[in-house]
């Protein structure tokens, strides 16, 4: 078997490093012990694109927020659906997350980060949320394996009862908010109810051949 070789790492805010790992055309972002993302099991990141871009069907112009770049699966699967007039903004924390896109992982991303509907912002989601008013048709969050602070602990404002209520508030009425987690939760479906979304939950699995662990999605409209 090919050995996993460490191709980079990255620092994250607070603490904690991503280590980007490669084994022949198999990449794998790891943080400790636990696999964040693996190049060949993208089966639910493109599930939550696909499923929140259903509901945008027949939307002009829709506009959309995607917080993780990840290894751009769900970006991709994006682009592969919406219209030729989106407007699709992908925000990463880590800027050598974008470097990786960029170099050993290029091929896997197979130049989404050019397609003129995407515009990159490398920084915190949370505030650009806070800062946008009926800005968006449709967020989406991989930032995490769930919906609490794994990868960054500040990251857990974002599924609080006030980090969901500014969500609300950057959607358009009828927008969607979708949110990938390795996990049900329940007290998170009863957060977003609490805030006053409708919401549905999908279990979907994390290979593309229909194999392998269920992941969760939760789709809440505004």
């Amino acid at each position: 078997m090919i050995p996993w070789t460490l191709i980079d790492t990255a620092p994250l805010p607070g603490g904690g490093t991503l280590r980007l790992k490669q084994r022949g055309t198999e990449f794998s972002i790891m943080l400790g012990t636990n696999e964040l993302m693996n190049s060949r099991l993208f089966g639910s990141e493109e599930a939550l694109a696909r499923l929140a871009c259903e509901r945008l069907a027949g939307r002009a112009q829709p506009r959309i927020l995607i917080g993780g770049l990840g290894m751009g699966f769900t970006l991709r699967a994006a682009l592969a659906v919406a219209p030729a007039d989106a407007a699709i903004t992908v925000c990463e924390l880590v800027p050598q997350v974008v470097d990786w896109a960029r170099g050993p992982m290029a091929e896997v991303f197979a130049g989404s980060l050019d397609d003129p509907r995407v515009r990159l912002h490398v920084g915190d989601v949370a505030p650009l949320i806070a800062q946008s008013r009926a800005a968006f048709d449709a967020i989406l969050l991989d930032v995490d394996n769930g919906p609490e602070g794994l990868t960054v602990e500040s990251n857990d404002r974002l599924y609080a009862p006030g980090g969901l209520g500014r969500t609300k508030a950057a959607l358009v009425p009828g927008g969607v908010l979708a949110v990938w987690a390795s996990a049900p939760d329940e007290r998170f479906t009863r957060r977003l109810r609490t805030a006053g979304f409708q919401v549905e939950e999908q279990a979907v699995r994390a290979s593309t051949k229909g194999r392998g662990a269920r992941h969760m999605i939760w789709l809440a409209a505004a």
